[in-house]
């Protein structure tokens, strides 16, 4: 059995380490993973997802399908090396996400596509032609 802290005996300057507040600084964005909002759009012809881009590279982006699952991910590492007279600056970066969406059987994987303009990477989902072209229906009841 673990034991159990009792307040009453912990001083109250050790209150604010034990708070959890004082431990929420580690889980801001800088230490936790954090994944680029989406809109998902749906129209008379096609799905519609937006991902937010800022800034990202389309060489670093990847767009995959497989069994259905459309997988959006990036990957992006940089080393920078700066040498001056006696000291040496070496600073690397890494930084990478993945999004993946279970995708209905009335899409159109063959047709599908993708494309980044301010920052925003729009990829077209269109519904297979048999989908769009059922008409709304009056059904009789007898």
């Amino acid at each position: 059995m673990l034991a159990r802290i009792n307040k009453s005996y912990v001083p109250a300057y050790w209150d604010d380490f034990f708070n959890d507040d004082f431990l929420s600084g580690f889980r801001t964005k800088n230490y936790s993973r954090s994944l680029p909002s989406v809109n998902i759009i749906e129209e008379d012809g096609e799905y519609r997802i937006e991902l937010a881009a800022p800034g990202l590279s389309r060489k670093d982006i990847k767009v995959e399908l497989d069994n259905d699952v459309l997988k959006i991910s990036y990957d992006h590492k940089e080393n920078k090396e700066e040498k001056k007279n006696n000291y040496l600056k070496r600073e690397f970066c890494h930084s990478s996400f993945e999004r993946s969406f279970q995708l209905p059987d009335l899409i159109d994987s063959d047709n599908i596509k993708a494309s980044q303009a301010n920052g925003i990477l729009s990829i077209s989902l269109p519904k297979k032609k048999e989908v769009v072209t059922k008409v709304q229906k009056s059904i009789q009841i007898s």
